[in-house]
Formats: structure tokens, sequence, C-alpha cells
């Protein structure tokens, strides 16, 4: 399977934009522990001067708020989209707007 074989640190290492990289504390599909070093440690050799790694704790691979972050929760959660996701993402997004 590709996506199980790909190395996005070549990618990552070549930004030179703004990067938003979020993370569900109870991702038990892309586990935040190990691949947020990853990906900070890629960011940190690229050209981007700005990048933030986050990892918010009671989400769901869908970015739900959820108690165990099994995908068996999924049909379970009412929720869309956690609104702490989007406000990291809105006030991340206005930051680079005032600027």
């Amino acid at each position: 399977m590709y996506s199980l074989s790909y190395d996005p640190s070549t990618t990552l290492k070549s930004l030179r934009c703004p990067v938003l990289v979020i993370f569900g504390g109870k991702d038990v599909q892309v586990p935040p522990e190990g691949n947020a070093k990853a990906i900070r440690d890629a960011l940190a050799e690229s050209e981007s001067e700005d990048y933030r790694v986050e990892i918010i704790p009671d989400l769901n691979h869908l970015m739900q708020t959820s108690t165990t972050g099994s995908p068996e929760e999924y049909g379970k959660i009412e929720e869309t989209v956690s609104p702490i996701l989007l406000e990291v993402i809105g006030d991340w997004t206005q930051e680079r707007l005032i600027d």
C-alpha cells in the first residue's frame, strides 16, 4: 500500500509557506506520538519559518471529540468536527491575515 511506504519528509523539507499540522490525540490510525516529532523535525529543515504542529488531546482521526479514538466510535459521534479544531484553524489563519 503506497500510503504506508510513502515518506513525506522530502516534501515537508521543501516547503516555504506557513504550515499548520494538527493531530488528534486519540487518533489510532495516525498516532501523534512519533508522527508529530517526525513532521516537526522535517519542517525544521524546511525554508518555512512559520510552522506549527499541534496535538489536540481528545480528537480522533476524523477530528471529532471522542472517548477512545477507536474507529468503532466514528458512527456513534454526532459531532461532525470539533469546535476546538475550528478555533485553532481560525485563529492560526487570522494571525496570518493580519500580518
